[in-house]
């Protein structure tokens, strides 16, 4: 199943390509995952998020639409966008898992994961928040992913998405200056 990725078209403002490796084919003749260590600014753990994309011959990452306190990066594999990644300082009064509460649903049965001060895991996506002190304010750092398709098997892409979330949460938070 297909997450719709929305009506609005996505503004492009130069596609940056990432720090990826590509290893050669396996024994069956099958493309290994992507090996991500660098995009959009931020560092990555090399053997999650190449997992959560397809495999492919070009891979890219955009962060056009970041700013100071919304870190956004996407994911294109051979010119097809794949996975969006966001980052949001935001008030600690907010209640991120509850306003997202619909986006989750969208990304296919979400269950409560224990990552941070609260997660979200859903079928094609995944949401974790932490409390934190940004610009000497008390704030929340919230991370999500959006439109995972890979790997194809269900229960294997929400374990993933469950390591992504609980190892890229604090890296995410120290780039954005947002300090447990």
């Amino acid at each position: 199943m297909k997450v719709p990725k929305g009506n609005a078209p996505r503004r492009t403002c130069g596609a940056l390509l990432l720090t990826a490796l590509l290893l050669g084919a396996t024994g069956c003749g099958s493309p290994e995952a992507f090996k991500v260590s660098e995009a959009c600014g931020i560092e990555f753990d090399p053997e999650l998020i190449g997992r959560l994309l397809p495999t492919g011959d070009d891979l890219k990452s955009e962060d056009a639409f970041s700013e100071p306190k919304q870190f956004r990066c996407e994911f294109a594999v051979d010119g097809q966008d794949q996975v969006g990644l966001r980052g949001d300082v935001v008030e600690p009064f907010v209640k991120p898992l509850a306003v997202k509460e619909s986006v989750m649903l969208r990304l296919g049965n979400p269950a409560p994961a224990d990552i941070g001060d609260g997660a979200t895991i859903a079928d094609h996506g995944g949401m974790a928040l932490k409390a934190c002190t940004y610009n000497g304010e008390k704030m929340q750092y919230v991370l999500s992913i959006d439109s995972v398709e890979d790997p194809e098997d269900t229960a294997e892409r929400r374990r993933l998405l469950e390591a992504f979330l609980r190892s890229q949460l604090p890296v995410a938070m120290e780039a954005e200056g947002c300090r447990p």
